[in-house]
């Protein structure tokens, strides 16, 4: 794969033209991105793209992943051996640079590339009805999801439901922040939400949605599991039919000028509310 074409990059990773560069020069770096970013989108028999220390190690170790391809740098490929983390497919030793061509400018790949296939998504139906699952109402940042992800497995929660458009795919930055708890948590992905949250609630699930709007504070609601955390994108939130479907929209009281957070943070703190209300029930 060819190398970024040379140009500033701005904080977030993209290509920005250099001084005095040409129309056509600029589309051309603009493609150039559009294509680095689809690349990283699996295919729907594709395999997905993991890297960094914690997340590929943790990839590795699940019995549940069919490996693709693995690239180490000489360093990564020693502390595999000294940790005895294992793979199932031969490992590739590579200088950092093999890898950092395949990702994004702001990938922090640590000396690991994984290609692996995609974990198996369970039915909503088929979700255990017990204890707290997370629902995502079109969280499209896929920093956001995976840090959701990582405090699921933090507080253990059973799953996450996301919907199968306007949310972004298991792989790259994602897993990234997800930081392992992916092998953990399992993903169920639903084509329509509110029919999704009908589902739960059909299998005995309290629905409750979080939105800085809400008319209770989540603390001092009756809650009991099985139970279904909604939460909805920044800036627009719940939207209108996913909160008509929930059994209760409640909010988390802030005693601060702020009265909401990002969502990633929201589902941090609802999830001990919820954990702290519910010990031992």
């Amino acid at each position: 794969m060819s190398r970024p074409p040379s140009g500033r990059r701005h904080s977030s990773g993209k290509l920005s033209a250099k001084p005095g560069a040409t129309r056509e020069q600029v589309e051309r770096r603009e493609r150039f991105e559009r294509a680095r970013r689809d690349s990283l989108r699996p295919d729907a028999d594709g395999p997905v793209v993991m890297y960094g220390w914690h997340t590929v190690t943790a990839a590795l170790q699940n019995p549940a992943r069919r490996h693709r391809k693995l690239l180490a740098t000489e360093n990564a490929a020693r502390r595999l051996s000294d940790e005895g983390v294992k793979s199932t497919i031969e490992l590739e030793v590579v200088r950092p640079s093999a890898i950092a061509e395949r990702l994004l400018p702001d990938a922090v790949h640590q000396g690991l590339y994984l290609e692996t296939d995609p974990l198996p998504s369970p039915a909503v139906e088929d979700l255990p009805a017990h204890g707290v699952v997370l629902v995502l109402d079109q969280i499209t940042d896929p920093h956001n999801v995976g840090a959701i992800f990582r405090s699921a497995a933090a507080f253990a929660a059973t799953a996450i439901v996301t919907t199968q458009r306007h949310s972004p795919d298991a792989t790259g930055a994602l897993a990234k922040a997800a930081s392992g708890a992916l092998e953990l948590v399992p993903l169920v992905s639903v084509q329509n939400l509110a029919r999704g949250l009908a589902a739960l609630k059909d299998s005995g699930f309290l629905v409750v949605g979080l939105d800085s709007s809400g008319d209770t504070d989540l603390a001092a609601l009756p809650l009991r599991r099985p139970l279904a955390l909604v939460l909805g994108a920044e800036g627009k939130g719940l939207r209108q039919l996913t909160k008509e479907t929930c059994d209760h929209v409640a909010r988390i009281e802030l005693p601060g000028a702020i009265t909401s957070l990002n969502v990633s943070n929201a589902a941090a703190v609802s999830l001990y509310v919820v954990n702290q209300k519910l010990a031992g029930s």
